[in-house]
């Protein structure tokens, strides 16, 4: 059956690395009657390491919620909105190596310079606020995949994602205090205008293009982006709903909570990347 499309905004929580699906929410009844046992199949033809025999998740499987879903204890809270999420079981890698596997993740491929998932939404959807870029990353990780994993590719360079580092510390470097906003916008129409001098002579350069949006775009974020990105004014019980306070869930909470913002304020992509979630 299809649905009409209803989605209008995206917050991709990438975790880098990530616990076992057999240990998490792929239920293998079968593995755990064959624990200890050799592979019944070729072992893969890239190895980081020896591959041993088959081993049984130390976590026990309950179904949950109206759909049946299986959940391991590990996540007992996650377990109670199963009927909330989708499960998809169909996809596999086609790179064993942490790079190339990434890459794929956030592109599409492997070995060919694709756009990201953020610049294909940004491409077709298009901004819901014209003061705020319409994708961004939070944090994201510059190894396995680097820039890539957020980049445009071929599409125009106004899709690539506009980067936030860790807001642990805050922001606090949008504004410019030595400049008053006039100053400021003087200065940005005089580079706009050498730099549309130089187009006009050599025709259309669309790093060039891209730069001169970037400035236009990052102009008009001083007057949105800092009270987006101001925490303060959340609840205490918001603040502890997304871990806010607690030691190990501070900062990706704290990103995960401005992603919220974001999207609310019409950020049409917004990803959030930890860097730390590697299990093995």
């Amino acid at each position: 059956m299809h649905f009409p499309a209803r989605a209008k905004r995206v917050i991709f929580l990438f975790m880098h690395g990530g616990p076992s699906h057999v240990d998490t929410f792929d239920y293998k009844p079968q593995l755990k009657q064959d624990d200890g046992k050799p592979l019944p199949f070729d072992k893969p033809r890239v190895q980081f390491s020896q591959t041993g025999n088959l081993l049984k998740s130390p976590w026990e499987f309950k179904q949950y919620g109206q759909s049946g879903a299986w959940v391991s204890d590990l996540f007992p809270e996650v377990a109670t909105c199963v009927d909330d999420i989708t499960f998809i079981k169909s996809m596999h890698g086609s790179n064993e190596a942490h790079g190339g596997a990434l890459l794929k993740m956030h592109t599409g491929s492997d070995t060919f310079v694709r756009p990201s998932m953020g610049a294909w939404i940004s491409y077709g959807l298009g901004s819901e606020n014209e003061n705020l870029p319409s994708f961004i990353t939070i944090n994201p990780t510059l190894g396995h995949g680097g820039v890539q994993n957020f980049g445009s590719a071929f599409l125009p360079a106004e899709h690539q994602a506009t980067r936030i580092g860790s807001i642990s510390g805050g922001i606090s470097n949008l504004k410019n205090p030595e400049l008053s906003p006039k100053a400021v916008r003087d200065q940005l129409d005089l580079a706009k205008s050498l730099n549309e001098g130089y187009l006009t002579e050599v025709g259309h350069d669309p790093i060039l293009e891209a730069r001169i949006q970037s400035m236009e775009l990052a102009f008009r974020m001083q007057t949105e982006a800092p009270a987006v990105m101001d925490l303060s004014g959340e609840t205490e019980s918001t603040m502890q709903l997304y871990g806010i306070g607690a030691k190990g869930t501070e900062n990706f909470g704290r990103q995960c909570l401005l992603a919220r913002r974001l999207s609310e304020s019409g950020v049409r992509f917004v990803q959030v990347s930890h860097s730390y979630w590697d299990q093995h």
